[in-house]
Parts: structure tokens; sequence; C-alpha cells
């Protein structure tokens, strides 16, 4: 969107993108409808053509505020955490938070894969961008092994992808003490220097 929107405009724009979570969430992408999401909205139908162009546009800004809520929370609960060990454990808890919060995440994501495949690659690249900087940076203080930082980015995404299914989503409850401590047991013994 090219022009600066108004704080009413900017609080209009939210609500249709958290209507279309809701709705691309619980029907998928290919049976919401635009009508469906500005009425969760309570807006009129015309109102969605002045944030978004068409429904495929809606979705693809969706994926980018997901992808930035969920790098943010886990951000700030790890802010100032020197252990690397600790910072793994938190950002883990915080993103089993988070699906819990929005279990839409994962119906959304997925769908993007076949929506708009490029949004799809971006989200997992983007995220593994930042955790990427932060493995690098723990080797380089002699804080973890020296192995490469996005194998282990990407694997750590795919346990906490799929933990967060287990629990989060289907469950709805963050992994018990006995399942965080098996993946924090998992992470360390292939992540510390000892």
């Amino acid at each position: 969107m090219s022009k600066a929107l108004t704080t009413r405009g900017r609080r209009t724009r939210q609500r249709l993108l958290d209507a279309a979570e809701e709705v691309f969430g619980n029907k998928g992408y290919e049976n919401a409808s635009v009508a469906e999401i500005t009425q969760k909205a309570g807006v009129a139908q015309g109102t969605f053509y002045i944030y978004f162009p068409d429904k495929k546009a809606a979705f693809t800004e969706l994926v980018k505020e997901l992808n930035h809520l969920v790098r943010r929370d886990i951000s700030m609960a790890t802010n100032g955490i020197t252990d690397r060990m600790e910072a793994e454990r938190i950002g883990f808890q915080t993103f089993f938070k988070f699906v819990i919060k929005r279990p839409n995440l994962y119906r959304i994501i997925r769908q993007a894969e076949f929506v708009d495949y490029s949004i799809f690659r971006w989200h997992y690249q983007y995220f593994s961008d930042g955790y990427v900087r932060q493995l690098k940076k723990a080797m380089k203080n002699n804080r973890l092994k020296q192995l490469d930082a996005e194998t282990l980015a990407y694997c750590f995404m795919a346990i906490a992808e799929f933990m967060g299914m287990r629990w989060g989503l289907w469950e709805k409850k963050t992994p018990p003490k006995k399942a965080m401590d098996t993946l924090m047991t998992l992470l360390s013994k292939g992540m510390l220097l000892k």
C-alpha cells in the first residue's frame, strides 16, 4: 500500500487481517470469500478493496504479519538471555504459546505453499535468517560447537513446528515437562561444546 494510513485506516485494515486469519484458517483459502472476511470484520465489502486488491493480497499480507508476530514474541521473550540453551528453551516455549493463541498460523502457512509458493518460501527463509544470526553469534562466542548454522536453524524450526502441532495445535497446551526435557537434552547433546 503506497499511501500512509490514518489511525482509523490502520485499525480497519487490522480488523480485515484478523478476520482473514479466522476465515482462511477455518475454511481454507479456496473456500474463503472476501464477503465472509468483510462480514467477519464488520465492514462493507467494498472496504476490503481499499486495503487489498484481491483475496490473494490479503492472504500474502497475513503470512507476513504472522511471521512478524511470532518472531517479535520470540525476540522479546529471549531478549537479554546470553545462555544459548536457555534462549532456545524460552524461544521454543514462546513459539508453543503462540501456536495455542494463534492456531490458524499452521493452517495458513501450510496453505501458502499452494496459494503463493514465493511467500511460503519467504516465511521460512526470513524466519531462519534471524535464527542463523543468533546461532553464529553463539558459535563465535564459543557457546556452541562450530556447526552449520543454517542447517541447525532449519532442524530446530522443524522440531518446533512438529512439537507445536503435536501439543499446541492438537492438545491446545504447551508440551509437558518430559517433552521439553527431551527436546533440551537433544539440543544440548548436539550443540554444546562439551
